[in-house]
Order: structure tokens, then C-alpha cells, then sequence
């Protein structure tokens, strides 16, 4: 998995770089086919838009956008986005059929009550 981090109109200090890329790979703890996440950081004037684009098995693309004035702050409430995001896109993919369908089982347990009586 990469992280990949761009800034426009400015730059970031190490130490915040490193910030960035150690939260950004948390999300793979919520969901592990992500492949790669952008992370974009635009600068105009006090301002700063942080973008997160997440790529899930090279299908799926989830973005994220937030202004703010401090660039950590900013990008934390992108990450929180993220990751809601993130977990909404899991739940919705969640495979919820059963190795049974329902009628099935329901067959199942009449048979085995005939057998038993």
C-alpha cells in the first residue's frame, strides 16, 4: 500500500509529513484491498483543502475534502471523514448471504423433526 502525499502552493514540514502517512495507514485496519491513498494538500492564503483519495482494489475510488485554516486539524477531520466513508463503503459491501437460504434450513428443521418423532 502507498501514500502518497502533494502540495500545491506550499509545503509541509517533515515532521507533519510523517504525521500524515502513519494516520492515513490506519485505514487499513477498517478495510485491507485498500491499494493506494492520496493525500493532497492545497494552500491558498490562510486557508488549506486537504483531498483524500482512497483506492480499493483498483476498482473503487473514495474521496474526501476538507477546508480548514491549520493544515493538522484539517487533515484529521479528513481522515474521521475517511474512515466513516471507509466503513459505510464496507458495510455496504458486506456479503450477507448464507451458505443457506433460509427455505432451506426451514426444510432441514422439518426433516429433522419427522426423523426424531
Amino acid at each position: 500500500m502507498q501514500v502518497s502525499i502533494t502540495c500545491r502552493h506550499g509545503q509541509i514540514r517533515q515532521d507533519l509529513r510523517e504525521y500524515i502517512t502513519q494516520k492515513s495507514e490506519k485505514l487499513l485496519r477498517y478495510l485491507d484491498t485498500v491499494s493506494e491513498i492520496d493525500v493532497t494538500l492545497e494552500f491558498e492564503g490562510v486557508r488549506v483543502d486537504v483531498e483524500m483519495l482512497v483506492e480499493i482494489e483498483g476498482y473503487h475510488s473514495i474521496v474526501t475534502h476538507v477546508e480548514g485554516e491549520d493544515s493538522r486539524v484539517t487533515f484529521d477531520k479528513a481522515l474521521h471523514k475517511m474512515e466513516h466513508q471507509v466503513h459505510k463503503y464496507k458495510e455496504k459491501h458486506r456479503d450477507r448471504r448464507h451458505a443457506t437460504s433460509v427455505s432451506d434450513a426451514a426444510r432441514a428443521a422439518e426433516e429433522k423433526g419427522e426423523s426424531a418423532g
